[in-house]
């Protein structure tokens, strides 16, 4: 077998192979899981995804997040 030919048909191919890739897993995942249980997954990833961006670009992001519901949560004047 030619890995060359292997690996060239994936660089021309790269994005179909990958989303195929995804939707593979996907699919076990929802016959394994469920609908619901695979959409929570798929939710706890987006929010951890989403989190880990947000800390990567602004090293200060949980204490401004906390500075903005921070009143909301606690009674005024707790923490000053």
């Amino acid at each position: 077998m030619d890995w060359k030919i292997i690996v060239e048909y994936y660089y021309r191919h790269r994005g179909a192979i990958i989303g195929s890739l995804i939707g593979l897993v996907f699919a076990i995942t929802f016959l394994i899981f469920g609908f619901i249980k695979v959409v929570f997954i798929a939710l706890c990833i987006t929010i951890g995804y989403y989190i880990g961006k947000r800390i990567s670009e602004d090293k200060d992001f949980f204490s401004k997040m906390f500075e903005k519901v921070k009143d909301r949560v606690f009674p005024p004047g707790m923490y000053k």
